[in-house]
């Protein structure tokens, strides 16, 4: 029985092609521009991620502050392989991990100066790194040598060096005393979104001697979970954990750690060594922002698209039941029951939901395919708030499913009323109607 409804509903919507597909046309066209809002904001997720995740933060990260008066602070953990011994005993769910030093410092070119967040690697140790950083100039591997930079395709730009040159690095100490030293330009690599414009890479002995560190003194333990949306649970019961065996642990506080070292920790009445437990979204905490609010503008845009297809529907199936008032009369005229009549209008609504709503899928997985092929460039302007140098869809086959078959829901539900006054004519009445 549904087969022969289908085949009359078919039947029905061949029978009025200009005004289905008008109607089709809108839902296919307000599909493949939620599917393409949705693709963007996933790029734009991904590139956040990528560059953060490369540059500055684990899924989970163990970091903290070393302070020798309140006033003062310092991005080090003390005593580190302690630490990472306890994380990994806590952390059953981890996949990796990377030791990083972390500091800032003045760079000083012959032709230039810049500001520079320092991020001190073990090369031989950082599997991602190579995965995602592709070198322009020099070798990855030339980082693992002492007194070595890594540079991002910009900064190199801006200070106006290459591999090979030499540039001075001066940065103050947590004895309060300012400490350089002149390093060469490993490699230059190609940029890896706008986190690499203020971030780069020093060997991480250099950096323990820049800032006159011991051996077992670290920035922070970078976790890589198996699966990061574990993040927020795993952060919490390692707080927990490391609590437990001894260590001072900070409350959680979602900023990233220079907003804490320069902010919130310098003004706090301790002294000595705090752990500080944090997730990726912790770190990121302002690109969130960024991104939630491109989702709200999103919502809107689909919410006003939604009303303007809601009323194009009820438009269009009021239209057609007015063309088709005398078969209606004709059909209940034979027998057939008002449901049955009611049915056949939300069965042709269906088919044409989901028709219109596939095809506008489709469409914009085209589409997203296609400019990321171009590799269109951003302008430098909006580079910030797409975090992105060239338009990055992320095209998600499960997210355009949900898509296709929310649209076409609100399609049906959008037809059930004029379906309804359909199926509530008289079959007299219906039979004498003209026009």
């Amino acid at each position: 029985m549904l087969l022969v409804d289908l085949r009359i509903a078919a039947r029905n919507l061949t029978r009025h092609t200009r005004r289905n597909l008008f109607l089709g046309g809108a839902l296919a066209a307000v599909t493949g521009l939620l599917v393409l809002l949705g693709a963007l904001t996933a790029g734009i997720e991904f590139a956040m991620l990528e560059s953060a995740t490369t540059l500055m933060t684990g899924h989970v990260n163990v970091g903290g502050f070393f302070k020798v008066t309140s006033g003062s602070a310092a991005p080090l953990v003390s005593d580190y392989p302690k630490v990472l011994a306890a994380t990994r005993a806590a952390v059953p769910e981890l996949d990796y991990f990377t030791v990083r030093g972390r500091g800032w410092a003045k760079g000083v070119s012959p032709s230039a100066s810049m500001d520079l967040v320092l991020g001190g690697v073990d090369i031989a140790s950082e599997p991602a790194v190579r995965r995602v950083l592709q070198p322009l100039a020099g070798s990855l591997d030339e980082l693992a040598q002492p007194d070595t930079l890594l540079l991002f395709q910009g900064q190199a730009e801006r200070l106006k060096v290459t591999a090979g040159d030499v540039i001075t690095l001066s940065a103050p100490t947590d004895r309060g005393v300012n400490n350089t030293v002149d390093v060469r330009v490993a490699v230059v690599v190609k940029n890896v979104g706008l986190l690499s414009g203020f971030s780069a890479f020093i060997q991480a002995g250099t950096l323990r001697s820049l800032y006159g560190l011991s051996p077992s003194t670290t920035g922070a333990i970078h976790l890589f979970l198996k699966d990061q949306a574990l993040a927020p649970q795993v952060a919490a019961r390692l707080r927990t954990a490391l609590s437990e065996q001894g260590w001072r642990v900070m409350e959680p506080d979602p900023q990233p750690y220079y907003m804490k070292l320069f902010q919130t920790v310098p003004s706090e009445d301790w002294t000595g060594q705090k752990l500080d437990v944090t997730t990726w979204e912790d770190e990121l905490g302002q690109f969130k922002q960024l991104v939630f609010g491109l989702r709200v503008l999103t919502g809107l845009l689909v919410f006003i698209l939604m009303v303007v297809v809601i009323i194009g529907i009820l438009n269009t199936l009021a239209i057609a039941i007015r063309e088709r008032t005398r078969e209606i009369g004709t059909l209940r005229a034979i027998g057939m029951q008002r449901r049955k009549v009611l049915w056949l209008f939300v069965l042709e609504a269906g088919l044409l939901g989901l028709a219109g709503c596939t095809a506008g899928a489709l469409g914009a997985a085209a589409v997203a395919g296609g400019l990321n092929a171009a590799h269109i460039p951003v302008p430098e302007a909006i580079q910030l708030f797409l975090s992105q140098e060239h338009l990055g869809f992320r095209f998600d086959a499960g997210a355009a499913v949900v898509d296709v078959l929310l649209l076409t829901a609100i399609t049906v539900l959008a037809s059930v009323f004029p379906a309804v006054r359909a199926a509530r004519l008289r079959p007299v009445t219906a039979m004498h109607h003209i026009g």
